[in-house]
């Protein structure tokens, strides 16, 4: 079928810059229900990771929220790929999570967190795509990764006496 054009690059590492406004409303769309979805099925995915039998014990069922959940990221996937690419959404998944668990003191906290991550890593990696003229989807991945090795770095820690007021020594 030589009328067919498919872009295997942009499949592998997709082309943030060609989203089309069909796009961005699917993709709206699609954020609005996997929000809404995560929203529904938070208390019983965080009550089965902590302990599936407890939260099977108090009436929740933690293979259902389990099994929406991986749907869900499925759904996630499927959008995300023209955005970033097959190769590198799994990226885009994990260093914002891995970088905000480094602040995070509940799951929430976490999700919030990995949430901002990933749009500064998406803006910063844009306009590192602009400022150098690299592909945009390694740019956002290379501006996340450059966000978590960020987050190693040792956070200075306040002494009990410098906490409570006093000097510490």
């Amino acid at each position: 079928m030589p009328w067919v054009r498919v872009d295997l690059l942009g499949y592998l590492f997709g082309d943030i810059l060609a989203v089309t406004r069909a796009d961005l409303a699917a993709i709206w769309g699609g954020s609005a229900v996997v929000g809404a979805a995560l929203v529904f099925l938070w208390r019983p995915l965080l009550a089965g990771t902590v302990n599936a039998e407890l939260a099977s014990a108090e009436g929740q069922s933690p293979e259902l929220a389990r099994t929406a959940f991986m749907l869900l990221l499925a759904f996630v996937i499927a959008i995300a790929m023209k955005i970033v690419g097959i190769l590198l959404i799994t990226a885009l998944l994990i260093i914002p999570a891995a970088t905000a668990r480094r602040f995070a003191t509940s799951p929430e906290t976490m999700a919030l967190v990995a949430a901002l991550v990933g749009a500064m890593a998406s803006t910063g990696g844009l306009y590192l795509s602009l400022g150098y003229d690299t592909p945009s989807g390694p740019s956002i991945v290379v501006t996340a990764l450059i966000l978590f090795l960020l987050s190693l770095l040792p956070l200075p820690r306040l002494s009990r006496r410098r906490a409570a007021g006093g000097e510490a020594p």
